[in-house]
C-alpha cells in the first residue's frame, strides 16, 4: 500500500474543519447564498456559496503532529519568515533591554490563522496592546500595531514570547489562554482574523534555525533547539 498523500488526502487537508471563531463568517456567507438561490438570484447564490467555501478554508483548522523533545521551540504560526533578526524586544514583554532573537512570520489570507504554543509552560504574562494597522510586514508593525504579547515561562526557568499582530485587513486577535494557565507545546493559544504577523522571541543567547523565506507550519516547524550550540542557520533558495 502507497504512504503517498492521495489528491482526496489534500483536499481533506485544505478543507479541514473550521475553528469555532468562524461559524458565523460561515454561517452569514452560507444563509445570504441561500437567499439569493432562493429568490432567484442564481448567480449571486453561486457567488455567495463560493464565498462560504472560502471563509471555511480561511477559517479551517488542521490537526498538526508536534515534536515532543524538550528543548525545541516550535513555529507558533503558518506562514512565511520575514525576518531573523537579534533585537530589544518590545517594553510590554518585560524582558528590560537585553537583545534577543526574533523570527516574524508573515500569515497571508490563504494561510491558517490559529496560533499554536511553541513551548510548553505558565503564561507568565498576556499583555493586549492598542495600536494601529500598518503593513504587518513592515518593520514598524513590531511597535505601532494593534497586538497581543504572551510569554511562557518553561520549566528551566527561562522565557519565550510570542505576540500577535494586526495587519490591515487583520482587526481581530483572539486569545484562548490567560496568565497563570499552564500551555502545552503545539496547543492551540489564539488565533488571528486575516492577514497578519507573529513574532517569535527566544531566550537569551538561542539562535534560530530558519531562514528568511522559509514556510513555517505550526506546531510542527522547529525554529529553535535550545539545547543544541548551533548558531544561526544559514540557507538558500534552490
Amino acid at each position: 500500500m502507497s504512504n503517498g498523500q492521495s489528491l482526496l488526502d489534500t483536499l481533506v487537508d485544505a478543507f479541514a474543519s473550521p475553528h469555532p471563531d468562524g461559524y458565523k463568517f460561515i454561517g452569514m456567507a452560507g444563509a445570504a447564498a441561500v437567499v439569493a438561490l432562493l429568490i432567484g438570484w442564481g448567480f449571486l447564490g453561486l457567488l455567495g456559496l463560493s464565498a462560504t467555501a472560502f471563509v471555511s478554508y480561511i477559517f479551517r483548522d488542521p490537526d498538526r503532529v508536534t515534536p515532543l523533545r524538550e528543548g525545541l521551540v516550535l513555529a507558533a504560526a503558518d506562514g512565511t519568515v520575514i525576518a531573523v533578526e537579534t533585537v530589544t524586544p518590545p517594553a510590554e514583554l518585560g524582558f528590560g533591554s537585553e537583545q534577543r532573537m526574533r523570527v516574524s512570520t508573515y500569515l497571508s489570507l490563504l494561510d491558517v490563522h490559529v496560533n499554536r504554543a511553541p513551548v510548553a509552560g505558565r503564561v507568565k504574562r498576556s499583555v493586549y496592546v492598542p495600536g494601529a494597522f500598518v503593513d504587518p510586514m513592515s518593520e514598524k508593525a513590531a511597535e505601532e500595531n494593534e497586538r497581543r504579547a504572551i510569554v511562557v515561562a518553561m520549566a528551566d526557568g527561562s522565557d519565550v514570547a510570542v505576540v500577535q499582530i494586526a495587519g490591515g485587513s487583520a482587526r481581530r486577535i483572539t486569545t484562548f489562554v490567560s496568565e497563570g494557565e499552564n500551555v502545552g507545546v503545539g496547543q492551540r493559544f489564539g488565533l488571528i482574523r486575516f492577514s497578519a504577523r507573529v513574532d517569535l522571541y527566544l531566550p537569551p543567547g538561542k539562535a534560530a534555525q530558519v531562514a528568511v523565506g522559509q514556510r513555517m507550519i505550526a506546531g510542527e516547524t522547529v525554529v529553535s533547539d535550545l539545547r543544541s550550540a548551533e548558531g544561526q542557520r544559514e540557507a538558500r533558495r534552490i
